[in-house]
């Protein structure tokens, strides 16, 4: 039986792999995007990057050291392939998009092994 501690951050990591899905549909679905060119695109750019090298700074405790590799890892990944949608062709978002969602996919696959895998 999982605890609840541990359903919570299965349902987060749940919610990761819906809005992965969520962002691959629009990749290949979009037509416009523009407010890739404000400034709100930059400073939620700045804000994943800065989130990731945070997520490496915290301590981990016994058996979460895998989960801050992935979610530090990710954030960086994410933030940095929406700084470059921000400075790409229109021709490149679409696939830009679809590996953003791929990243936060696989965050939200491995997040799940690692919380339900036994410790």
């Amino acid at each position: 039986m999982l605890s609840p501690a541990r359903i919570t951050q299965f349902l987060v990591e749940f919610i990761f792999v819906l809005l992965g899905l969520l962002m691959v549909w629009m990749g290949l679905r979009v037509h416009s995007l523009s407010i890739r060119h404000e400034v709100v695109w930059l400073v939620l750019s700045v804000a994943l990057l800065g989130a990731g090298f945070l997520a490496f700074g915290k301590p981990s405790t016994a058996g979460t050291h895998g989960q801050k590799w992935v979610r530090g890892t990710s954030l960086m990944l994410l933030g940095a392939i929406l700084l470059a949608i921000s400075r790409v062709p229109f021709l490149w978002v679409g696939r830009l998009l679809v590996a953003a969602g791929l990243v936060l996919l696989l965050r939200g696959i491995a997040g799940i092994y690692l919380i339900l895998r036994p410790r």
